[in-house]
C-alpha cells in the first residue's frame, strides 16, 4: 500500500467505478427519467430559471441541480452518459475531498488514501454515483462546505483563512441552488457548538458574514429572477418542501425516528464491520478537535434527518463522508498495531454476506426463476454470479490477510456497480427501465402528433427519449397535481371518462402513441377504456399503442 500513489489510483478507480457504467444500462424511475426530462427541458425551451417537469410546473427543487444536469446533456449529449455525469463527477470530486481533509487532518498518506477509498466504496456513495438525481450533487455541495469550514477554522494566515470563509460561501449557495435552505441550515449546525467548545465564538462572528455575503450574492439574482417568473415558487417551494415534509403529519415519505439507524449501516457496506471499532475509538479520543468536528458532523445532521417525519435513504448521505474519516483513522491506526481483528471480522461479515446472496439466488433460480431460458437472460444471470464470486473473493482476501490485503473489499463494491445494473432480471430491468421499451420503437413514435400514459415514470421516459414535454397525462396527477392546478395546464389530464373523447380528437390531427403501465387492476381498467385496434407492443408490465391519424 505504501508503495502505490493515492491520488492516481483513487482517479483510476473514480473512472472505473463511476464512468465506465454510466451508459451501460437504461434511466431507472422514478427519479432518473424524472431529471433527465427536467433538464432537457431547460435546454430545448430555453428557460433556466422555472423548473417545468414534462411543460409543468415543476417548483419542489431550486434550479441549480437541473442545471449541471442539462450542462452534462449539452456537452456529453441528450444520452445515458450526459443524464449521469453530474452525478458522477459531484461523487468523485466528494472522494478528492475525502483525501484533502484526511491529509489535513491526520498528516498521513495511508490515512487520506484509506479515507478516500472507503468513502469512494460506500455502498450508498457508489451506487448514487451513477444513479441521475440531485443528491449527489447536493451531498458534494455540503461537503464542500464543511471541509472548507475545517480549513477556515484551521487556517494559519489570514488570506487562507478569508479564502476558506468565502469558499464556505460558495459551497452553500451551490447546495441551496441545488435542495434549498438545509444547506445554510447544516455548516451552523456544526459550526456553533463546535466553536463554542473551542471557545471561539467570536470568530464565527468576525467571518461568518463573509461567507452569507459570498453566499447571498450568489443566490439573490436565480432567486429574484424565479420570484419575477413565478411569483408562487416562494410559498409552494418553502413551505411544501421545507415545513411540511419536516412536520406534517402527512409528510411524503413518513418514516419512523429510528429509520436512518439500519440504513447507515447498510449505507457503509462493505465496511459496516468496522463500525464498533470506529465509535470505540472516536469515543476514546473524543477530547480532540478533529474527532469532536468529525463526530458533530455526523451525529447533529443525522439527529436532525431523524427529526424529520419525511425520509428517504439518500437524505443521510452527507453524513458518511465524517463516518469514512472516521473509519478510515480507525482503519489504519488498526493495521499500524497490527491489531486485525476487526479487519478480518468485516471481511468475514462481508464474506457471509455474499454467501447468502449466492445460495438464495441458486435457489430462487431453480424453484422460481427470476432469469429466463434466453441468451440475454442467461448472460444477464452470468453476470450476477460474478458480482457475487467478486464481492466474495474479495472479502475472503480481507478476512485472510487483513493487514496487507484491508483494501480488497471497495473491488468487490466496484464490480456490483459496475455490472449488476447490467444483470438485472428482465422482469425488473423492462419495467424500471422504460427508457429502453421507448427506444425500441423510436422510430415510430417519433412520427405521432399526440401522445399519452397513465404512468409519470413512464411519460417522463417518452417525453425525454422523443424530446417532446406535450405528454397528456392519463389519469394520473403524482407529483405534478401542482403544475396540473394552473389553468394552462388544464389541457394536460384525461381520466376514464374523456379518455375516448380525446383520442378521437387526437387522431383527427395525426396519429397518437399510447405508453401504458398494466399490472394493477385500476391499469387494467385504464387500458380497457381505450378502443380496439391500433399496432400494439409489450415489454413487462408496458405497452406500447400506436394509433394511425383517423380517415
Amino acid at each position: 500500500m505504501t508503495r502505490l500513489k493515492p491520488l492516481p489510483l483513487l482517479l483510476l478507480a473514480i473512472a472505473a467505478f463511476y464512468l465506465l457504467p454510466l451508459g451501460l444500462h437504461g434511466l431507472w424511475v422514478p427519479d432518473e427519467t424524472r431529471y433527465a426530462q427536467i433538464s432537457q427541458e431547460m435546454l430545448t425551451s430555453g428557460n433556466w430559471v422555472s423548473p417545468h417537469f414534462m411543460g409543468l410546473r415543476y417548483f419542489e427543487k431550486p434550479a441549480g441541480g437541473y442545471w449541471l444536469i442539462a450542462l452534462g446533456q449539452a456537452v456529453f449529449g441528450q444520452n445515458l452518459f450526459g443524464v449521469r455525469i453530474a452525478s458522477a463527477l459531484t461523487t468523485g470530486l466528494s472522494v478528492l475531498l475525502a483525501y484533502l481533509i484526511a491529509r489535513r487532518l491526520w498528516n498521513d498518506p495511508r490515512k487520506s488514501y484509506a479515507c478516500a477509498l472507503l468513502y469512494l466504496s460506500f455502498g450508498l456513495v457508489a451506487g448514487q454515483a451513477g444513479y441521475s438525481n440531485l443528491d449527489p450533487q447536493f451531498t458534494f455541495w455540503v461537503n464542500l462546505s464543511l471541509v472548507a469550514l475545517w480549513f477556515a477554522l484551521d487556517s494559519r494566515t489570514p488570506r487562507a483563512r478569508l479564502g476558506a470563509w468565502a469558499l464556505l460561501g460558495v459551497a452553500c449557495a451551490m447546495g441551496f441552488m441545488t435542495k434549498g435552505f438545509l444547506a445554510w441550515l447544516l455548516p451552523v449546525l456544526i459550526a456553533v457548538p463546535y466553536l463554542l467548545w473551542q471557545r471561539r465564538l467570536g470568530e464565527l462572528l468576525r467571518y461568518g458574514p463573509l461567507a452569507v455575503g459570498v453566499a447571498l450574492l450568489l443566490c439573490l439574482p436565480w432567486a429574484w429572477a424565479i420570484h419575477v417568473q413565478e411569483p408562487d415558487y416562494w410559498r409552494f417551494f418553502f413551505w411544501h418542501e421545507h415545513i411540511r415534509r419536516f412536520a406534517a403529519d402527512d409528510a411524503q415519505h413518513a418514516r419512523a425516528w429510528w429509520f436512518f439507524l439500519p440504513i447507515m449501516v447498510v449505507a457503509c457496506l462493505p465496511w459496516a464491520g468496522l463500525l464498533p471499532s470506529t465509535l470505540l475509538k472516536s469515543w476514546r479520543e473524543k477530547r480532540q478537535p478533529a474527532i469532536v468536528f468529525l463526530s458533530l458532523w455526523l451525529w447533529l445532521p443525522l439527529a436532525f434527518f431523524s427529526l424529520s417525519r419525511g425520509k428517504l435513504p439518500t437524505y443521510i448521505m452527507p453524513c458518511l463522508l465524517p463516518l469514512a474519516l472516521l473509519m478510515g483513522h480507525a482503519l489504519i491506526d488498526l493495521v499500524h498495531q497490527h491489531k486485525p481483528r476487526a479487519i478480518r471480522l468485516n471481511g468475514v461479515i462481508n464474506l457471509v454476506v455474499g454467501l447468502i446472496a449466492m445460495v438464495a439466488l441458486i435457489y430462487l433460480q431453480i424453484d422460481r426463476p427470476l432469469y429466463g431460458n434466453s441468451h440475454a437472460e442467461m448472460f444477464s444471470l452470468s453476470l450476477a454470479f460474478i458480482v457475487l464470486l467478486g464481492w466474495i473473493l474479495a472479502n475472503l482476501l480481507q478476512a485472510f490477510r487483513p493487514l496487507t490485503l484491508w483494501a480488497t473489499p471497495a473491488l468487490g463494491i466496484g464490480l456490483l456497480v459496475v455490472l449488476l445494473p447490467v444483470g438485472m432480471p428482465a422482469q425488473i430491468a423492462n419495467n424500471e427501465m422504460p427508457d429502453q421499451f421507448v427506444l425500441e420503437h423510436l422510430d415510430e413514435l417519433q412520427q405521432t402528433k399526440a401522445l399519452l400514459s397513465n404512468q409519470l415514470e413512464s411519460a417522463s421516459a417518452l417525453a425525454w427519449r422523443l424530446n417532446r414535454a406535450d405528454v397528456t397525462l392519463y389519469n394520473t396527477e403524482g407529483e405534478l397535481r401542482y403544475g396540473l392546478q394552473y389553468a394552462d395546464a388544464a389541457h394536460r389530464k384525461v381520466n376514464l371518462e374523456t379518455v375516448q373523447a380525446w383520442l378521437v380528437e387526437a387522431r383527427k390531427h395525426g396519429s397518437v402513441g399510447v405508453l401504458l403501465r398494466v399490472r394493477s387492476t385500476s391499469e387494467h381498467r385504464e387500458e380497457g377504456q381505450l378502443p380496439p385496434g391500433g399496432k400494439r407492443y409489450r415489454k413487462g408490465d408496458l405497452v406500447i399503442t400506436l394509433y394511425p391519424q383517423s380517415p
